[in-house]
């Protein structure tokens, strides 16, 4: 049976309940930003350094610069390492289109390759095929909070001297054999978007890196490529982090390993309940990589009447990702054609995402599991 509201409908079970997370830690998050706003120090305030800080301490790097986005933490590092124009950057076609976004962005050229079927990660065997003698980095993208197998990536790129971008965006604490992502490659790039796993109240990023230089241009080129104000030795952007969304993040970022110690369970949860039930599959788990299920994601042929049948059940569900970067109109001058880059089609059409957050209570659980195995009944 479902379980019903007091007019007989079904329970709702949002997708992520950012307002349930707000409630555990609202006076905390108040008393930050109150600080921030009698302080005044909107633009790289005090709690940006302090932040700053503590994230480069999670990650195990020397140091983290905030900035404005995932995508524009994407952009600087590129342009850090001067990859523009004539360059090449290879990635998967299996992740948001930010990542394929900043490559643009910097003039350099997206080059594709498909995913893993069963970690749903950049397929490694891909990736020395994509190589000429243009490339100049690879982007590994760390998807659904599970981490791509670094060590053959990063085999490849000293054997071809390439830098190695990583994509940590849905992998705050994710650790691959031991070491966090985001401190594997040369440098790690994060998205503080509200709905991940440290999530900021707008947008945010971070870049980490156990470089100084690195770390000293890309501060320089998050504030308008300036050394002290007005003095600009290069083009940069404007592209930092609010002080109150850092003061936020401060304030979150101590519970960050409960809250995925949380969806770990609820993921445990998922697998335990819907095992063998019609034609699912899961994600594949792997020894090399912990899981911080930035997303809990589905497998079934029947997936868009799945997706129907919870809709009316209440339950929110999303698809992560319809459409592959390679058959987006936006990059149809890349000339790559359906058919291309079969694994990360067919994930296009039969995955789903389930509600996956770290107060999703058992109750919304039972529910989600009990719709789910009403439909394959």
């Amino acid at each position: 049976m479902l379980n019903r509201g007091p007019n007989g409908s079904p329970c709702f079970v949002p997708f992520v309940d950012l307002a349930a997370q707000y409630n555990q830690i609202q006076a905390e998050v108040d008393t930050a930003i109150k600080q921030v706003l009698l302080r005044s120090d909107f633009i790289l305030g005090t709690e940006v350094a302090e932040f700053e800080q503590d994230f480069a301490k999670l990650i195990g790097v020397e140091h983290a610069i905030g900035v404005s986005n995932g995508l524009d933490a994407l952009r600087l590092a590129l342009m850090a390492l001067d990859i523009g124009p004539e360059d090449e950057v290879i990635l998967p076609t299996n992740t948001y289109v930010a990542t394929a976004l900043a490559v643009s962005a910097v003039g350099a050229r997206p080059v594709l390759v498909d995913c893993d079927p069963q970690t749903y990660n950049i397929d490694i065997a891909s990736i020395e095929p994509a190589i000429t003698p243009r490339t100049r980095a690879i982007i590994p993208v760390h998807l659904t909070g599970q981490a791509a197998d670094m060590d053959p990536i990063l085999e490849l790129a000293n054997r071809y001297q390439l830098e190695v971008i990583e994509d940590a965006a849905q992998a705050h604490g994710t650790l691959y054999k031991g070491r966090p992502a985001g401190s594997l490659g040369r440098l790690g790039c994060f998205s503080f978007y509200p709905g991940k796993n440290l999530g900021a109240y707008g947008d945010g990023g971070m870049i980490t890196t156990r470089e100084a230089l690195l770390a000293e241009r890309l501060r320089r080129l998050r504030n308008y490529g300036q050394r002290v104000k007005y003095e600009h030795c290069e083009k940069g952007l404007n592209a930092r982090l609010d002080t109150l969304q850092a003061a936020v993040l401060k304030v979150k970022l101590p519970y960050l390993s409960e809250w995925n110690a949380s969806r770990v369970r609820h993921a445990e949860t998922y697998r335990r309940l819907l095992s063998g039930v019609g034609d699912l599959r899961f994600q594949q788990q792997v020894a090399y990589s912990t899981h911080i299920y930035h997303l809990f994601i589905i497998e079934t042929a029947s997936r868009d009447a799945l997706q129907k049948h919870l809709a009316a059940a209440g339950i929110q569900t999303g698809i992560h990702y319809p459409t592959p970067i390679h058959l987006q109109s936006a990059y149809s001058d890349l000339g790559y054609r359906r058919g291309d880059f079969p694994h990360a089609e067919q994930l296009a059409n039969c995955s789903l995402s389930l509600p996956m957050f770290p107060e999703l209570s058992k109750v919304q659980l039972t529910q989600v599991v009990q719709a789910i195995r009403a439909f394959f009944r």
